[in-house]
Order: C-alpha cells, then sequence, then structure tokens
C-alpha cells in the first residue's frame, strides 16, 4: 500500500498555541503510521514555519524550535507540497493531504484554510467560509438566528465603541441584558478573555479585558443550567454522536477548567432524557448544515435549569484533540477509537476534494 503523505500543522499564533501543540501530539500518535507518512509543521508564536524532524513523542515539549529548519507550504498549484528552506537551499516535499490542529486565531478562522485552498490540497475540516462564520461568534449567532435556533439574549459591541462610549454602552447592556452577563471576545477560543459581570464595576473590567482579544465583543445574558456537547461527522451524510454533559468546578467553564483542573469532569454519554438529547442531536446538525460546515465539529449547548429549554451556546470547527477533549470522546463511546476517527476525517477531507475538483474540470 502506497503511504499518504500528511502534513500535520499545529502550534500557531493564537492564545491557544500550548493546547495546539498538544493536539497535535496526540493526533500523530494515533495515526496509522502503516498508511501514512507524517510531515509535523510547526508554527510559532510570532509566525515562524517550521519543519519539525525530532522524535514524533516530543512535540507537545519545548525547546526543540531552535534545531528545526524553515518550511512553508507553497501556494503554486504546480508545486502541492512543502518548500523546506536550509540558507540558500530550497528542497521541495511533496504531500497529499493537510491536517490542520490550529485552534483559534489564523488557524480556525478560515485564513490558513485560503492557502490550502490557494494551493489546491486536500485538507481535513471545514472550509474558508465556514470556518470564518463559526469562528466568529457573532456571525455564528446571525446565522443561528435565521433557523430559529434558541440562543441566549446577547448584544454585539466592538472596541471603538468601548473606548470612545463606554458610558452609554454599558447603560445599553444593563438595558438590554442585565446581570449577570458573560463578556466574550467574538474570535478568541478555549474561554480566553470571557468573564462574567455581576454588576458594573465588573462589567467595565471585563469588556477592558475582552477587547485586548478581539475587535469585536458579544455581551450574553447568563444561563443558568447544564453543559452539553454534540460531536459532528460528515460532509454530506452527517452523523451526531451521543450527547456529553460537561461538569466544572468553576462558575463557567473557562481556559483553567478545561485543561488545568483535574476536578472538571465530563460524562458521557450525559444523563438527560432521550427526547432532549435527540433535539440537540439535531439542532447540533442542522447548525453544521447552515454553517456549510464540512468534516467535523462539536457544537455546544445548555440545558436550562429553570425551563429545561435547549439553548445553543458556541460551534467549533478544530476541537481540541488532548486526552481530555471531548470530540474523540464521544466518537469514542460509539464505537470508534480515535485511529479510526481520524482515518475518517482524512476520507472525508479526500472526498470533498475530489467533488471540488470536479467542478474546477467542469468549469475550465
Amino acid at each position: 500500500m502506497i503511504k499518504k503523505v500528511v502534513a500535520v500543522i499545529f502550534g500557531g499564533q493564537s492564545s491557544e498555541h500550548e493546547i495546539s501543540k498538544i493536539s497535535a501530539s496526540t493526533i500523530i500518535k494515533n495515526l496509522s503510521k502503516e498508511k501514512y507518512s507524517i510531515i509535523p509543521i510547526y508554527i510559532t508564536k510570532n509566525g515562524q514555519w517550521k519543519l519539525y524532524e525530532g522524535a514524533l513523542e516530543n512535540i507537545s515539549n519545548d525547546g526543540w524550535e531552535k534545531y528545526s529548519t524553515n518550511a512553508i507550504i507553497s501556494p503554486d498549484t504546480n508545486h502541492k507540497g512543502i518548500l523546506r528552506i536550509v540558507g540558500e537551499k530550497v528542497k521541495f516535499i511533496p504531500i497529499d493531504i493537510i491536517f490542520p490542529v490550529l485552534h483559534g486565531k489564523f488557524g480556525e478562522d478560515g485564513t490558513i484554510q485560503g492557502l490550502f485552498e490557494l494551493a489546491n490540497i486536500a485538507y481535513v475540516g471545514c472550509e474558508v467560509l465556514a470556518s470564518a462564520v463559526s469562528m466568529d461568534k457573532a456571525y455564528t449567532k446571525i446565522i443561528a438566528d435565521s433557523i430559529n435556533i434558541n440562543q441566549a439574549k446577547y448584544k454585539i459591541i466592538n472596541k471603538y465603541e468601548i473606548e470612545n462610549d463606554l458610558e452609554n454602552i454599558c447603560n445599553e447592556i444593563e438595558n438590554e441584558i442585565g446581570y449577570p452577563c458573560y463578556i466574550k471576545p467574538a474570535n478568541a477560543g478555549s474561554s480566553k478573555g470571557i468573564t462574567k459581570a455581576e454588576n458594573k464595576n465588573a462589567l467595565v473590567n471585563g469588556l477592558n479585558l475582552a477587547k485586548k482579544y478581539d475587535l469585536k465583543i458579544i455581551i450574553e445574558k447568563n444561563i443558568t443550567g447544564r453543559e452539553l456537547e454534540c460531536a459532528i461527522l460528515g460532509n454530506n451524510e452527517i452523523l451526531a454522536s451521543r450527547v456529553g454533559e460537561v461538569l466544572s468546578v468553576t462558575q463557567f467553564y473557562d481556559f483553567d477548567a478545561k485543561y488545568n483542573n483535574s476536578e472538571s469532569k465530563t460524562v458521557i454519554p450525559a444523563n438527560i432524557p432521550l427526547d432532549i438529547e435527540n433535539e440537540i442531536r439535531k439542532s447540533a446538525i442542522n447548525i453544521f448544515k447552515a454553517l456549510d460546515c464540512k468534516g467535523l465539529a462539536r457544537v455546544d449547548f445548555f440545558l436550562e435549569n429553570e425551563t429545561n429549554k435547549i439553548i445553543f451556546n458556541e460551534i467549533n470547527t478544530l476541537p481540541g484533540f488532548t486526552s481530555i477533549s471531548m470530540y474523540h470522546m464521544l466518537w469514542k463511546e460509539q464505537g470508534i477509537n480515535l485511529p479510526d476517527l481520524l482515518d475518517k476525517l482524512i476520507n472525508l477531507a479526500f472526498e470533498i476534494y475530489e467533488q471540488k475538483n470536479e467542478i474546477k474540470c467542469l468549469t475550465e
């Protein structure tokens, strides 16, 4: 069997850089070495591209970057591969497919997907538009509204308004949303920059923090309820996993609770009535379709305590693949182990790639 050459891209310039390294390590360890030749490409925090040439088990560690060589994905469709640069010498390395493991900005927001499209190389996950609108919580909410998905009451503002009209902005939030409320950067991930405000002072502090992470900010009404997540897999034939529950030890499932607090737990499957689980799975698929997603996503919901109403929270088009990440754990519960799941994601990527290239051939 001829091995497919898979470039796994990780690191990146977002606040989720370190989580990306851990996710990439998990993925590389679980990709079949009989089916794939793996080329790890690391993007530093300041945007340099490096070819990792060390032991695969050390990928999530620090210190090796200075020994790596420069390498970039060529946007030239004749190349379909990596340009490895050592001094003045350039070596071409052909690749078959890219597996981006880049969470957050410049990895999950459509920017790097645009490079893959220019290069005409198959890649795992959502395309440019779906990645961009799914990463931007404001546009996600607008699209979810258009298909009548229940959401928390929200307001969209920007950094300029915070810096030039803070008093009026606070008054509008108090009147339209009320306390407690959450302040979220529209494009940050792993709950970076998110705060909960119980009063005006906390609101002001939260707005000033959020604007450090993004130019656009969302303010949401607080929902008291259970945090539920559903994994999606597919292109045209879309599958939804069982629903899992997040049991956070903090007020909300922030970065520390997700990755640093061992007392935070996940329950798979969630102990909820079957009709509620089925409604969540149906809504997750509808949201995935409305955003024109491909391959994979994790869709998050609240189940409100007082009303038992299902409320959409957000979608992640490149969810984490750490050992405790919900996405692959949900599929494992349904009998799909991680190596098989990665095979499915790669096959789905080739499926979309072939479909798009058939269209190109017909229109040329």
